[in-house]
């Protein structure tokens, strides 16, 4: 496991290290202040920041940071002030835990922060797959209706007729109904 601490006080960091032995294989690099530089360098599993008190600096860091590569983050914070736990848990942070750093409470904080981080990610993948089905299948009805009133064809023979379509060219049914919304659009004159 790869493991970015991000942390000002090397006393503290040492701590986190500290709770991690006994993993293997391990790697811990340490650093003063977050940089996405040398996340993306060195490319964690997890990034833990430890700090007294979480500026906005490093939780608008760890937001830039997380969208472009998203990754497990946990925070470790000898105290809050009220809103910062939400805007860091928006900012991707996995775990949370305030006035709560103990070496025997390291790992299994990492542990639940990951498999948090592992099912969040698949609903995300989810939610935008579903998106994207729903859209394709917007585009379908679309096309089936312009090919219906175009063709006069029933609903079942203008959904046969994309599906060869599709089949014939090797490409998705909402590929195929959206290329033939574009061309139905051409021949009307709505594109410049």
């Amino acid at each position: 496991m790869r493991v970015l601490v991000v942390d000002p006080d090397p006393a503290r960091a040492a701590l986190v290290a500290e709770g991690l032995s006994g993993v293997e294989p391990l790697e811990v690099r340490h650093a003063a202040t977050f940089a996405a530089a040398e996340t993306a360098a060195f490319e964690p599993d997890v990034i833990v920041v430890a700090s007294d008190s979480p500026d906005r600096d490093t939780i608008e860091s760890l937001r830039e940071a997380t969208e472009a590569n998203p990754r497990p983050v946990v925070m470790f914070v000898d105290r809050s002030e009220p809103g910062l736990a939400e805007q860091a848990v928006r900012a991707g942070v996995s775990a949370y835990v305030v006035d709560g750093l103990a070496a025997a409470r390291v790992r299994s904080v990492l542990e639940v922060a990951m498999s948090r981080f592992q099912l969040m990610n698949q609903l995300r993948q989810d939610l935008e797959k579903a998106k994207a089905d729903l859209a394709s299948r917007k585009t379908v009805e679309r096309a089936k209706a312009v090919l219906m009133r175009e063709r006069g064809l029933d609903e079942d023979a203008a959904y046969r007729l994309l599906r060869k379509l599709s089949m014939d060219t090797g490409r998705p049914l909402g590929a195929v109904a959206a290329d033939l919304l574009a061309y139905a659009g051409v021949l009307r004159g709505d594109t410049p």
